[in-house]
């Protein structure tokens, strides 16, 4: 789709389905009709796989609280179909497995071992954990890459490491038999090969798609709102949210209202930077650029140039204009979005799909009935880097940060056949079509990222009403399918450079340096560094290649 067929239809505001018909209509066979190919993929389902799709999403139901290890371990349970056609009973026994994930907002690896536990007692395998936190995840991961210990037979890992272990040797590939159980045709299309993939090689399980959002509070805007805006579309209108919320109270906490929730503590192993990403993206990537980090002949960064500078000063702006809670530097994004914005605090947020699930199923969320979404927020000019001019005209780019969670098996069991059907068994088990169902769902830590998945009669049947589910799975489809979104490199290296960012700009964000310029220049210079070390033409080659030039 031509972005100005996008845009003028976006202008429009039409409703959710008016949009996604109206934009089949223009795209034809174009991949934004995933939610139609959802429906579709349901026609070709059978009555049994109905039936389990069915009775999974009802454990332990939408708006009956959250869900337990008891229900993770049921789930797991129902699921086990696939396992059991091609693993017979006990046919692993004495087989250990060790799995390096995450316990973010003990999400990721306590549900694994929920969803395993039956695995394991139907295999005869054990499997032991290494449990990590979000920012400890990636000095964890580098140090076994340097040192060359690596002590973990599958990892949960996301798309953009691919570079630092496929690209060194230590993955293990893909048996056809697994890309045969977990059908990975039905991925969303951003998400297919070279996603996943090196060298022509597949070793990837896709348990996660992952894109940021916006979410926002309807109470705080629109007619009879406490702000009395409409909901701000471009990053330019958020000063004059804060403005209108100072001194008024949330309509259900009653606690002081805030406008916009930027992370200040930014340092977050790296996974941080990307909410500077939801602001630079809108002015930094241009229609007519696939590259918006950095120069892809070069590898200049780009991190400094107008665009960037331009999303630091925003951010700049409102710390100095008082806009946030108290004490907002300590706060990183687990704090915005899950004691923050789900638990009353805040009018707006971007990030991954953890808030549109968790909104309606988790006991700690008070903003269910009143949480809306859509794609983020755009510019009002957007920065050309071949002309290093400002061109003053409407500009939205989605951040499709991450590239979402997958697991991956490791070549230390590449040559122990037993061991290694073992580990891709485990793996597959997790990114199984249906257990995945229930993950985009419910609380997991992922978000929809399958065709199948966006069959709106599915969520409205485990309780979610059908505006929710059709405004939440219409804002991940209008970002997956966007004509310009924000594509990260999956190049070596990718989160030293983004690690190194996040230290600078908490410094400027404390006073550290003089200006959102200087913040920037601070980035550049770490970030050329970081090239020079991993080798410049090589990274050249590889960025070029990521984003299909």
């Amino acid at each position: 789709m031509r972005v100005e067929v996008y845009e003028r239809l976006m202008a429009m505001q039409a409703g959710r389905r008016r949009f996604l018909q109206g934009a089949v209509a223009l795209a034809g066979a174009t991949a934004l009709s995933g939610s139609f190919m959802g429906n579709a993929f349901a026609a070709d389902m059978s009555d049994d796989e109905k039936a389990l799709r069915k009775q999974i999403l009802q454990i332990p139901g939408v708006g009956k609280g959250s869900p337990t290890d008891a229900d993770w371990q049921k789930v797991g349970e129902l699921c086990l179909g696939a396992t059991k056609g091609n693993v017979a009973q006990g046919e692993f026994a004495g087989v250990e497995l060790t799995f390096m994930g995450l316990n973010n907002q003990n999400l990721h690896n306590f549900l694994f071992r929920g969803f395993l536990k039956p695995w394991e007692a139907y295999t005869g395998a054990k499997i032991n954990w290494i449990d990590l936190a979000q920012a400890d995840y990636n000095a964890r991961l580098q140090q076994s890459i340097a040192t060359g210990t690596v002590d973990f037979d599958v990892i949960e890992m996301g798309a953009p490491f691919e570079g630092d272990t496929a690209g060194r040797g230590l993955l293990d590939e893909m048996p056809d038999w697994v890309k045969t159980q977990i059908d990975a045709s039905d991925l969303v299309g951003y998400l297919q090969p070279p996603v996943g993939t090196w060298a022509g090689k597949t070793y990837r399980i896709n348990i996660d798609g992952d894109t940021h959002t916006f979410a926002y509070r309807k109470d705080y805007f629109g007619d009879g709102s406490i702000s009395g805006l409409p909901v701000p579309t471009h990053w330019e209108e958020m000063p004059d949210v804060a403005k209108a919320l100072a001194g008024k109270s949330d309509p259900i906490t009653k606690a002081p209202a805030y406008g916009f929730l930027d992370p200040l503590k930014y340092q977050w192993g790296g996974f941080g930077f990307y909410f500077l990403g939801d602001r630079a993206s809108a002015y930094a990537k241009h229609p007519d650029d696939p590259a918006w980090l950095f120069d892809p002949d070069t590898m200049k960064p780009r991190v400094n140039n107008p665009a960037w500078v331009q999303a630091i000063q925003d951010v700049l702006d409102l710390v100095a204009a008082n806009a946030y809670p108290p004490d907002q530097v300590n706060a990183d994004p687990n704090a915005t979005a899950f004691s923050q914005f789900l638990g009353g605090t805040g009018a707006a947020l971007c990030w991954w799909g953890d808030v549109g699930s968790n909104a309606r199923t988790s006991d700690s969320s008070v903003v269910g009935d009143v949480v809306g979404f859509s794609i983020n927020p755009g510019a009002k000019k957007v920065y050309n880097s071949k002309t290093s001019a400002w061109e003053e005209k409407e500009n939205f780019a989605p951040n499709l940060a991450y590239l979402g969670w997958g697991v991956y098996v490791t070549s230390r069991v590449s040559s122990d056949e037993k061991k290694r059907k073992a580990a891709w068994s485990a793996a597959a088990h997790l990114g199984g079509k249906d257990l995945s169902l229930w993950t985009a769902a419910y609380p997991s830590g992922f978000q929809p990222y399958r065709n199948s998945h966006f069959n709106y009669d599915e969520w409205e049947a485990a309780g979610y009403d059908r505006a929710f589910a059709e405004d939440y799975l219409g804002s991940n489809l209008d970002s997956y399918n966007h004509p310009n979104g924000a594509v990260e490199p999956r190049i070596p290296g990718i989160f030293q450079y983004y690690s190194i960012a996040e230290d600078e700009l908490v410094k400027g964000i404390n006073g550290q340096y003089k200006s959102a310029q200087e913040t920037a220049d601070a980035i550049a210079a770490a970030w050329e560094k970081i090239t020079d070390q991993i080798g410049r033409d090589n990274q050249i080659k590889l960025y070029k290649a990521s984003l299909g030039m």
